[in-house]
């Protein structure tokens, strides 16, 4: 008796407690796409790319988008373009960002600083103020150049500005031979020149120097920090193969005491012979060519510096004046930086999804929602009297407790509910109510076989409660693999629809056959006229 008070009090207070939190936080449920709009980004590949490495980029973006907790987020195919949409993103340009990040991972030694475009910008303005007049000469019309994009099967026509073609063809000859391995060299005829260019994409290569601006700066435009870096390879001619995202096989974001967030890379066995390899030959070197770079996409994500000329074990801790977002970013870029495809940036398309359709459909949902429970919710009155007020409270106790879990893991891991969810959260009504029927007409078959109620409600709660328990598993089952199998809005249904399973199992055993047993021990409830147990049990003749 006393247990059931205190399974029954406990039960109540917690539910009631957190659903007072939660309404005194202000906090709300995270929406999905339909119900709250967002983006939706269409990627278009460059080329004639395979099935296969179509399906490879569906399941690497889909990692990206879950490991920064966007929830309910669809990465589909529609023919060879991939579409990604991202609700519930609190930062969606940075979503998008690393979303579009195609290009491979990879891991080169700084070589020097090269002075930012403002700078050089500055530089030759002052020189050209203070040279003597020139005179004239013919001006120069642009001229196209034909290029090969990678992984494209076409070639494409670019036009490029005269003045980029010279800076390009100037700096030419200072790029092959630090390629070659004369950096020295290199650096001399770089430092001679008025304009050092960027790297374009396209021969950003992984046995090639290329010079790449630091993604930290992107905000500054023309100010952003670059550097001169080395081929992406521990030996001269690369026969070890590049050093890119191929050799790592994880990384986490950490806290360390006294460092700060840091970055925990694990490598493969190749990985960390080519990491002590680069850390040998760069730690002995002053700054910044103690430094290296991971770039990404044409820019240089980080460049930590070696602390040390040889790392023990497969596990090597990137620190640095990292933020906590800072890690997380890189983190996930080491984790999930390459694509086996390249997609074209100016095909891409980023469209703003309206909440309004959703929004309808949303309240046109819980009104029907609303409109069932009430017919339930008066069909158990009609059917077992005092005992359908037993499922009405139970059945706000699972709405209470399920309001509280969904914003709170909204709050915390981005858990976004749809329309799906909503479905899922409508069905499990009935799994719930099932359980109700299935021991309150035990108790039927108990108390007609001449037991009286008191006795009955412990001895049918035990054989219902295996039949309600299977059921339960069952529907468990069936969410969780649809959860595991399926992607988009059917998880959302499978995830809502075994979270209130779930919290049947546990209002049916901590809440209903508590309060069941409490009821059956006050004799005037029994016995009321109309409304009372043993009405409601069929068997007026019933005996406390």
């Amino acid at each position: 008796m006393r247990r059931n008070v205190v399974y029954l009090v406990t039960t109540c207070v917690v539910v009631v407690v957190a659903f007072v939190a939660t309404l005194l936080s202000g906090n709300s449920p995270v929406l999905g796409l339909d119900l709250q709009g967002g983006v939706s980004v269409r990627l278009v590949p460059v080329g004639d790319p395979s099935t296969g490495s179509l399906d490879v980029a569906v399941d690497i973006i889909r990692n990206r988008v879950d490991s920064l907790g966007v929830a309910e987020a669809e990465v589909t195919r529609e023919g060879d373009n991939i579409v990604v949409n991202l609700p519930g993103v609190k930062d969606r340009e940075e979503a998008q960002r690393l979303v579009g990040r195609t290009a491979e991972l990879r891991f080169r030694p700084v070589l020097s600083e090269v002075p930012s475009e403002a700078m050089q910008a500055a530089a030759t303005t002052t020189t050209a103020s203070t040279a003597p007049p020139e005179t004239s000469a013919p001006t120069e019309t642009s001229a196209p150049t034909e290029t090969s994009t990678p992984g494209s099967s076409t070639t494409t026509t670019t036009t490029i500005p005269p003045e980029e073609a010279a800076a390009i063809a100037a700096a030419q000859p200072a790029m092959d031979a630090c390629t070659a391995g004369d950096v020295e060299g290199a650096l001399t005829q770089l430092a001679a020149l008025p304009e050092v260019p960027t790297t374009s994409a396209e021969a950003d290569e992984s046995e090639a120097c290329v010079v790449l601006p630091l993604r930290d700066g992107e905000e500054a435009g023309e100010d952003t920090p670059r550097f001169l870096l080395g081929p992406a390879c521990v030996d001269q001619d690369c026969t070890g193969g590049p050093f890119t995202g191929e050799d790592i096989s994880g990384a986490d974001a950490q806290f360390a005491s006294g460092q700060g967030y840091t970055v925990d890379v694990d490598f493969k066995d190749s990985g960390q012979d080519k990491i002590n390899a680069f850390a040998a030959a760069q730690f002995p070197l002053p700054p910044p060519q103690n430094q290296m770079a991971i770039t990404l996409d044409g820019e240089v994500q980080s460049a930590p510096a070696f602390q040390t000329s040889t790392f023990e074990g497969d596990t090597v801790v990137i620190s640095g004046d990292f933020s906590q977002g800072d890690a997380e970013d890189l983190a996930r870029l080491l984790r999930f930086g390459a694509l086996p495809v390249r997609f074209d940036e100016s095909q891409q398309t980023v469209e703003n999804v309206s909440p309004t359709l959703g929004k309808d459909q949303l309240r046109a949902g819980i009104a029907a929602g609303l409109i069932g429970i009430a017919l339930v919710a008066l069909y158990m009155l009609a059917l077992y009297r005092l005992l359908g007020f037993v499922v009405i409270f139970g059945l706000a106790l699972v709405a209470a407790f399920t309001y509280s879990i969904v914003v709170y893991l909204g709050q915390t891991v981005g858990l976004a509910l749809t329309l799906a969810g909503v479905t899922g959260l409508i069905v499990s009504v009935g799994v719930t109510v099932d359980s109700y029927i299935v021991y309150f007409e035990r108790l039927k078959d108990e108390v007609r076989s001449g037991k009286t109620v008191r006795s009955s409600v412990d001895r049918g709660f035990a054989r219902s409660f295996q039949t309600i328990l299977a059921a339960d598993i069952v529907s468990l089952i069936g969410a969780a693999v649809l959860y595991l199998l399926a992607i988009g809005s059917v998880r959302g249904f499978a995830f809502f629809l075994g979270l209130a399973t779930l919290f049947d199992l546990i209002v049916t055993y901590f809440f209903m056959h508590p309060l069941v047993v409490l009821l059956a021990r006050r004799p005037n409830l029994l016995r009321m006229k109309y409304i009372g147990i043993a009405s409601g049990l069929d068997a007026g003749d019933a005996t406390a």
